[in-house]
């Protein structure tokens, strides 16, 4: 990944000093439980209202907002996919998330961008599986394209999830 700084982390993606956090999002855009639910209360009602006027986001998709109370500049939404035992293209969908996202941040000048574990709390993706989606796409994303993103974190909000990463770069970066 050339001079792009890779790290994972354990802890609350709302404290996150960087440019900007992904939101593992609904549909709808207008908050919900989890990780969506946080950054909506950290960020305040202005977030919501700037949702408002994106018209939702497909899933696998991505839309950035303002990061209006948080530490971080912007809010990058993805909608990953709901597990539904793997052969409705939960896979593909997952890593189309990261990708839009890292493409979407490159196309605002974002250096720094902190990853929550996507699609794997409420919308029940395994959690290993979903940790080797992340890590392989955003490595793929850094060998095929051209990036000025000099930081990426994945932030975990519990250890099991944190474990999972650590061993999955691992096992990617060989």
């Amino acid at each position: 990944m050339g001079n792009t700084h890779f790290d994972i982390v354990k802890g609350d993606i709302t404290k996150m000093d960087v440019d900007a956090i992904v939101n593992a999002a609904n549909n709808s855009l207008m908050g919900g439980g989890g990780v969506d639910g946080a950054i909506h209360r950290s960020a305040g009602k202005e977030l919501l209202d700037e949702c408002v006027t994106l018209g939702g986001c497909e899933t696998g998709e991505a839309k950035i907002t303002k990061g209006y109370n948080l530490p971080a500049k912007y809010v990058i939404h993805t909608v990953g996919p709901v597990w539904r035992g793997g052969s409705f293209d939960e896979e593909k969908t997952l890593a189309n998330c990261y990708f839009n996202c890292l493409k979407l941040a490159d196309k605002n000048g974002i250096n720094s961008i902190a990853f929550p574990s996507i699609s794997t709390g409420a919308y029940g993706f395994p959690v290993d599986s979903a940790c080797k989606i992340a890590i392989s796409t955003v490595f793929a994303y850094f060998k095929q394209e051209k990036s000025n993103i000099n930081n990426i974190y994945f932030v975990c909000f519990d250890e099991l999830t944190y474990q999972q990463y650590q061993k999955n770069k691992k096992h990617i970066e060989g």
